[in-house]
């Protein structure tokens, strides 16, 4: 790549895009477009980008951004990107970085304990199906108890039948005979 047409830029995302493997997202567009740099989260509950590439690229990764995160359930509401204006030393491979401190830490429990409230509401239907179930289990039990009396039935009836075949046997055989 032309080190000339390549420019660094700093970015900020905002909106409903943390929690949800953005950064990841992001990451993969990145490499897709050979840019250099990394994204991290924000304690503003942001995403943040510092990326340099070939200048007529960015604005083609900011909008696969918009259209792959929206697929993912990002809801971005801002894009903010200014260039940089100086050269700054980035990895050769756009890298997530993990912004995990006591805060992010936080905030992801906070989610977590959410997520067990509403099982905990979701469950509240497990008498009806545990009441559910006794009655396909009784249900079950006296079908068993059908079929147990339609196969004893059916052996009386197969055995009636080998007699009367039998007897029918004895009467044709009868019938060359003559």
């Amino acid at each position: 790549m032309n080190k000339l047409m390549e420019k660094c830029w700093n970015m900020r995302i905002s909106g409903k895009v943390q929690d949800m493997g953005f950064r990841s997202l992001i990451e993969d567009i990145a490499r897709l477009y050979d840019l250099r740099g990394f994204t991290f989260n924000d304690i503003d509950n942001s995403v943040k980008i510092v990326c340099c590439g070939e200048n007529g690229l960015i604005n083609d990764f900011l909008e696969e951004i918009r259209n792959k995160g929206a697929l993912k359930g990002a809801v971005i509401e801002d894009i903010t990107s200014e260039e940089i204006p100086f050269k700054i030393y980035l990895p050769q491979k756009f890298l997530r970085l993990y912004t995990d401190e006591l805060s992010d830490i936080s905030r992801k429990l906070d989610i977590g304990i959410d997520v067990l409230l509403n099982i905990k509401e979701d469950t509240k239907a497990l008498p009806d199906i545990k009441n559910g179930i006794e009655i396909l289990n009784t249900k079950f039990d006296s079908f068993i108890s059908e079929q147990r009396e339609h196969n004893i039935r059916m052996d009386e009836h197969n055995q009636w039948m080998k007699e009367h075949n039998n007897r029918l046997e004895k009467i044709l055989e009868k019938l060359v005979e003559k």
